[in-house]
């Protein structure tokens, strides 16, 4: 096999300095145009591909984004990516992607962030959910060095780059719409009870019940954690109860566990949404095509990621402060800082930026929209409270 051609390569067969091909590769407007096209044609002939990290490390400038996430498996990854992918393809700058799932223990995970900043190529970094990895992340940001994190089940200080959704929100309109179609036992299976959005939507799911003078009982909020099992199995606990204590509907923290609900209503032979409603959270692609349709929240991932590193690179493009330009020197392991949140200075040389997104109500048929009647129409369902007429008569 041939060599791989070097930059002196070309600039001997072109007859021009090893600057002026770096300045080409480069971008650089003092190039004569003539000379110019000579190098690239020479450049395309030869197969020559510039390595976009040495001639960055040359420049000044690193042309990596590195993006971790926790595991290439969770459902909406794909999407966020997608959104990323769609703006760094408009720039100078390629994606480095890493995983640090489950099975990435303790320090370990730590080690995992050391290793890639030790290469010495990254620019900054986006964290998509970084749960456990999380105080990691943060000690970057603490240090000055470009960090934008993109969702999370834990509340990200305020001074850090934030990009979330508006959970709470997105659950008041998922119970409201609910109590609009006239329900009043509407039950919530929550995710776990550590995790920030978990507790934003049972905030949400308690807001609009109070605000339709219900007050939430303990006993129709149970815990699960965002998958389809343990929706099925709380379900099931749901669908055990004397019929005049079963909500009429179900509001599920997230699209998995709203599958697990289907399941379990297969089972005890009840019929969604005519036995009992269900909305979900997320949206995720099968929730179309499940039976029935699932009625659910839309997350804007794709438009998370593009806010995401729309920041980062906003951030990239301004002057490095010298704690920064510090921190951009070869290093082998980070400094083992606790996070205590950013000094005045580092506060003043980095914007705080939290980006909160809306969501979206998407109707299907799980939610028994199409069926719904002024409660003076409606016969009583399964022992429910009685439909109040103000409210069930606005169906959306």
């Amino acid at each position: 096999m041939s060599r791989k051609h070097t930059i002196e390569d070309i600039a001997r067969i072109a007859g021009v300095s090893k600057a002026t091909v770096s300045r080409v590769i480069n971008h650089k407007p003092d190039v004569d145009p003539k000379t110019r096209q000579r190098i690239l044609r020479i450049m395309e002939d030869e197969g020559f591909v510039p390595s976009i990290t040495a001639s960055d490390l040359a420049g000044g400038r690193r042309r990596l984004i590195g993006v971790i996430v926790p595991s290439f498996n969770i459902s909406f990854i794909p999407t966020v990516l997608h959104g990323i992918s769609g703006v760094v393809g408009n720039t100078l700058y390629e994606l480095v992607l890493y995983s640090i799932n489950d099975k990435t223990r303790g320090n370990n995970k730590g080690d995992v962030i050391d290793h890639i900043l030790a290469t010495n190529f990254v620019a900054g970094l986006i964290a998509i959910l970084p749960g456990q990895s999380l105080k990691y992340v943060l000690r970057l940001h603490q240090h000055g060095f470009p960090v934008v994190i993109i969702d999370d089940e834990d509340t990200v200080p305020p001074e850090v780059p934030w990009v979330e959704v508006d959970n709470s929100e997105g659950a008041y309109q998922a119970v409201r719409h609910l109590l609009q179609l006239g329900h009043r036992r509407i039950a919530h299976i929550q995710g776990l009870l550590d995790n920030h959005g978990s507790l934003d939507r049972h905030q949400g799911y308690c807001r609009a019940l109070e605000e339709a003078g219900i007050a939430p009982q303990p006993d129709l909020v149970l815990e699960g954690d965002f998958s389809v099992e343990s929706g099925q199995a709380l379900a099931r606990n749901l669908f055990s109860l004397p019929v005049e204590q079963r909500p009429t509907a179900i509001f599920a923290s997230g699209d998995l566990m709203a599958y697990g609900v289907l399941s379990a209503a297969d089972e005890y032979g009840l019929r969604v949404p005519e036995d009992v409603a269900l909305v979900g959270f997320d949206d995720l692609p099968l929730s179309a095509y499940m039976r029935p349709p699932l009625t659910t929240i839309k997350q804007p991932f794709e438009e998370m990621g593009r806010r995401g590193v729309e920041l980062l690179l906003s951030m990239l493009e301004t002057p490095h402060s010298p704690q920064e330009q510090d921190f951009f020197q070869p290093f082998t392991t980070l400094p083992d800082l606790q996070y205590a949140g950013d000094t005045e200075s580092q506060q003043q040389n980095t914007p705080a930026t939290h980006t909160k997104l809306a969501t979206e109500l998407i109707v299907r048929a799980s939610c028994g929209a199409s069926l719904a009647k002024p409660a003076k129409e409606r016969p009583p369902r399964g022992g429910s409270l009685p439909y109040n007429d103000e409210v069930a008569s606005r169906i959306w």
